[in-house]
């Protein structure tokens, strides 16, 4: 009886996970586009906004092939980011100090819009009617609120700023202020003021691609608004999860060197043999 008992709970368990795999995966929640998923920018975004040639990191030159920036195309409209000539100045210093300038490499939050085409996948939550989503990320164990009925402002910067969303149609509309003027937008240097403005589009394709983009207006740094667009992927793999990335001890010497007495090695050292 026991027996029987235990397999009849199995049965009914084994005929329960078949039937989830086999439901299909509804089109829309409470009348919007279904943008539940983990989903991933798969470009070299992260590594550069604009055009750019695969590139040596000839101070790293003992791990060879692996360590060198891919090539890639550009994703802004027009080709190059429209940049006031001191802030040109400043992304070109920021780019001479990479990586030790970069906050990425310091484990620090990411912005937006660095943090939806970052290297590592994201998932976003999404409730039924006008909920608000959440969007979270494993870099720095980040959390994303998307607010979609509070439209009040933060009385402090932060890394991430406060994000608001609107359905337009079938597209989601988030706009982003109130972020900090010390994250960068990819790894090349490019960086924007406190005065940022972001306004994203997320735009469902099918069930498993997403047109996103973002338009970026900061008068204090750039001459204009100047957009990005990509494709988001849904990863369909297996029990797909995201795993944390809490890089905070990765960035411990980094960050107290001077502290800790450690010294920095020198920049293209020469092998000896």
């Amino acid at each position: 009886m026991r027996k029987r008992f235990f397999g009849a709970i199995l049965m009914a368990a084994l005929t329960s996970a078949l039937h989830a795999q086999q439901t299909p995966r509804p089109a829309t929640i409470g009348g919007h586009p279904n943008l539940n998923g983990v989903w991933q920018a798969l470009n070299t975004a992260y590594w550069n906004l604009e055009a750019h040639n695969a590139e040596a990191l000839d101070e790293f030159w003992p791990m060879g092939a692996i360590a060198a920036i891919p090539a890639g195309k550009s994703v802004v409209k027009g080709g190059t980011i429209p940049y006031l000539p001191a802030a040109l100045e400043q992304r070109n210093k920021n780019r001479a100090a990479w990586p030790e300038a970069d906050p990425e490499a310091k484990c620090y939050m990411l912005g937006v819009p660095r943090v939806t085409y970052h290297d590592m996948p994201f998932q976003i939550f999404q409730g039924s009617g006008d909920a608000d989503l959440l969007m979270v990320y494993p870099f720095e164990a980040t959390n994303r609120i998307i607010y979609m009925k509070d439209k009040s402002e933060l009385p402090v910067e932060s890394w991430m700023g406060k994000s608001s969303g609107e359905w337009q149609g079938n597209t989601l509309v988030i706009t982003t202020t109130g972020q900090n003027d010390k994250t960068w937008l990819d790894r090349a240097g490019n960086f924007h003021s406190n005065q940022l403005k972001v306004t994203e589009r997320f735009t469902l394709i099918d069930s498993t691609h997403i047109r996103y983009e973002a338009t970026l207006d900061d008068p204090k740094t750039f001459s204009r608004p100047w957009t990005i667009e990509m494709p988001l992927y849904r990863l369909i793999d297996e029990n797909v999860e995201l795993l944390e990335h809490k890089c905070v001890t990765f960035a411990d010497k980094l960050l107290y060197s001077d502290l800790m007495h450690l010294e920095r090695p020198p920049k293209n050292p020469v092998p000896t043999k």
